[in-house]
């Protein structure tokens, strides 16, 4: 059995891309899964995914923008089994629009999902992984090192994210609960086929270059392990590491590249 073997995981976002495959490599390493997500019919197929792999699933419903839901997902997965080690707050989507077009409606429904739906995940589950010394995980992006064309609103929510990440980091000291900021680039998900309004389209085609694009499962091996490892950040892919040093070393060039070639 892996590191979490006997644990018990939740994830939000659960029901397809990062979440999912997240979701199944807990799995693999022993642990009892929850997952949650509005999507009912993905979520089973995410058990499923689960249950082939060895491990006991359970699909818990809700909407990460009701804290009442969220309370109740984390009692639901308490009662059946007994506490929570792991919360994984993977719940986002992405908002396309140029910056000065997005309005304050499309920030607050980015927002609302993106930064206030990741506080909710913790503020649920934190009382229950205070008991146990478990580990919190934000899902962050590399789009909270650099914004892009039509990334305003999506990068303004993930650097949200990421400061609030470092800010659980340094305030859960001493409680035995870690913070882990993830930060992936591309990864094989859904988002591109969900509009601005958070609505999935099934026949909308993934425009990200595969060349560079990384398959959920592996992405997903290596935020588990820093989850186990209680990092405080993990960046993710080999394109989003080079965005993160190129930003720490020459952002002007960065931006002019953005800004020559948009």
């Amino acid at each position: 059995m892996g590191e979490f073997a006997g644990k018990v995981a939740w994830i939000t976002g659960g029901g397809s891309g990062i979440g999912r495959a997240i979701a199944v490599e807990f799995a693999r390493q022993g642990a009892r899964v929850a997952v949650s997500g509005r999507r009912t019919e993905k979520l089973d197929q995410t058990v499923a995914q689960v249950q082939a792999a060895g491990g006991e699933g359970l699909a818990v419903p809700c909407d990460v923008q009701d804290q009442a839901a969220l309370v109740g997902a984390v009692a639901h997965i308490v009662e059946a089994w007994g506490g929570l080690d792991v919360a994984v707050a993977n719940a986002g989507f992405g908002i396309a629009k140029k910056g000065h077009h997005a309005t304050v409606e499309d920030f607050q429904r980015q927002l609302g999902v993106n930064v206030f739906g990741v506080v909710g995940t913790v503020q649920a589950a934190l009382p229950e992984l205070l008991k146990t010394g478990g580990r919190l995980a934000l899902m962050g992006s590399v789009a909270s090192f650099v914004s892009y064309p039509t990334g305003a609103a999506y990068a303004a929510s993930k650097a949200a994210v990421g400061a609030y990440g470092d800010g659980l980091y340094i305030d859960l000291k001493g409680t035995g609960v870690s913070c882990t900021a993830l930060h992936p680039g591309f990864v094989e998900s859904e988002i591109n086929q969900v509009d601005n309004k958070g609505v999935f389209h099934e026949d909308r085609v993934d425009k990200r270059p595969e060349l560079i694009m990384w398959k959920a499962d592996r992405a997903a091996r290596v935020m588990v392990a820093a989850i186990a490892r209680r990092r405080r950040r993990k960046v993710i892919t080999g394109h989003g590491v080079a965005v993160d040093v190129l930003m720490r070393l020459c952002p002007g060039l960065v931006y002019w590249l953005m800004r020559r070639f948009s």
